[in-house]
């Protein structure tokens, strides 16, 4: 990528920029974390679903990458549809956690004691409840949803350990041809300019900075109509938002006898009469956890409410929201993220077009910040995490190996890579998930399938999949498609 060797000296100061930063990046001893950790839904971390990060921030594992041995291929160019760091709650869980807070203070007693990874707790009851009723709520309402500095970090260091998994690509050299996008929400536009400011510092590092201001040099673009595509589309806010029976399996759940069961269990350990807590309270106290977890890396006492199948349990009701809501649970839900799809699809087709000599080169990475709601639909667009039985308020117990987790899928900062590649039988494409390989439905026996393969694949999506005519119904006078 560069022209020339560089000295000895420099490669030596590079290479020492790279380990102190790593050092400082990780940690000699795993913090401590709760062993529910795993089970947030999408308020999960990030180094919840790759503990390696916990150890070492940066480290990168290459051999995810895997174009065919048999051909010899280069990464070309690099897609990256990327969610928001960690985030303060929304000004609805604020709320919730207050009147939670409010409740134990007032009428907590002793209880049965909190419950750690062994099933009991070394403390006695008396100050762990003294530890929650002391518990200052500090969330307030102006920090609705908005990016937490832990956020910024998570988004800084994804953006270094692309920079390493394909340093052709997202290097300085190719800085004014790096595409950045991004929804209008404040976290988002945080997170983009995180990432930003991640790549600058690598390079920086790397001695491959000539100006030190040239961060200002990376723009990026504000694009609702690409990143909250489903704000736009009628059908969905209409068919799906909007319609209470939509989310009816989610109610019943909610309400059911797992649910129940979790809410008695609380008050037992909080010494509160049956039926102080409602499922939005209970759910408060869960989601304290992981708040407390991804913004303070705190190990709550919040934590030590729930055992591992109350955690299961909460994370499946969850888990319904976001299937029936933003997933395969009904047609439009995925319909709705047509425009993001052809964005995707126009952008690789641009960059394995054959070229001349003389052409430009093609634009080495495109990378689009949004949210949950901007990822899971187009997942399911494409067809990953179906599993044969959806989630029903009914059927729990049946849906412990299922492959739809929405926390190991859509965690803060979460990432859907498109990898494209330059291979002797043309191009190919992998995807990721989270950095981890994911094979294309339909061509499991390969982890980068011929890049024609995967559009004979997507064939009917590519020439259909109007985001007009499924959301609006312009066409031929047909309605929105609100299938539930």
């Amino acid at each position: 990528m560069f022209s020339g060797s560089p000295p000895r000296n420099r490669l030596l100061l590079a290479a020492l920029s790279v380990l102190l930063t790593r050092l400082s990046c990780s940690s000699l001893s795993v913090p401590d974390v709760p062993n529910i950790a795993a089970f947030f839904g999408t308020k999960t971390r990030y180094e919840d679903v790759n503990p390696h990060v916990l150890r070492d921030a940066l480290s990168v594992n290459t051999s995810v990458l895997r174009p065919p041995t048999s051909e010899r291929c280069s990464p070309v160019h690099l897609t990256a549809v990327i969610r928001h760091g960690s985030r303060y709650p929304t000004v609805k869980n604020i709320r919730r956690i207050q009147s939670l807070s409010e409740l134990v203070r007032r009428e907590a007693t002793r209880g049965s004691g909190g419950l750690g990874g062994s099933g009991t707790w070394s403390r006695g009851s008396g100050t762990w409840l003294q530890d929650l009723q002391r518990w200052e709520n500090w969330y307030t309402e102006d920090m609705d949803g908005q990016l937490v500095m832990k956020g910024r970090e998570d988004l800084r260091q994804l953006s270094v350990r692309l920079s390493l998994l394909f340093p052709s690509l997202l290097c300085e050299e190719n800085m004014r041809r790096i595409s950045l996008r991004s929804s209008s929400k404040h976290r988002c536009v945080s997170s983009v300019e995180a990432f930003q400011e991640g790549l600058q510092r690598h390079w920086r590092r790397r001695g491959t900075t000539r100006d030190t201001t040239s961060v200002t040099e990376l723009t990026h673009q504000l694009d609702d109509d690409l990143m909250r595509f489903f704000e736009r589309c009628r059908g969905y806010v209409e068919g799906v938002e909007k319609n209470l029976t939509a989310l009816m399996e989610v109610e019943k759940f909610k309400h059911g006898e797992e649910m129940k069961t979790v809410r008695r269990r609380v008050e037992e350990r909080l010494g509160l009469h049956q039926d102080a807590l409602t499922p939005d309270l209970v759910e408060a106290a869960f989601f304290l956890c992981s708040y407390e977890l991804s913004i303070k890396s705190l190990h709550s006492s919040w934590c030590f409410l729930f055992d591992e199948d109350d955690a299961k349990v909460l994370e499946y009701k969850s888990d319904l929201k976001q299937y029936w809501m933003r997933f395969h649970g009904h047609v439009i839900n995925s319909l709705s993220s047509c425009p993001l799809f052809h964005h995707v699809f126009r952008t690789l087709d641009r960059a394995g077009r054959p070229r001349r000599s003389t052409d430009a080169p093609p634009e080495p990475a495109s990378i689009l910040i949004g949210h949950a709601e901007t990822l899971l639909p187009l997942l399911s667009l494409l067809g990953l995490y179906k599993d044969e039985t959806p989630p029903t308020a009914d059927n729990y117990h049946s849906q412990h190996g299922r492959s739809f987790r929405s926390g190991l899928i859509v965690p803060y900062a979460a990432n859907l890579l498109f990898v494209l590649y330059d291979c002797q039988r043309g191009p190919r494409l992998q995807l990721l998930v989270n950095e981890s390989p994911v094979r294309f439905p339909g061509l499991e026996t390969e982890d980068a399938p011929l890049y024609r393969d995967v559009r004979a694949v997507y064939r009917h999506l590519l020439d259909g999949c109007d985001f007009h005519r499924e959301c609006e119904g312009t066409s031929g006078g047909r309605g929105p498609n609100i299938e539930l």
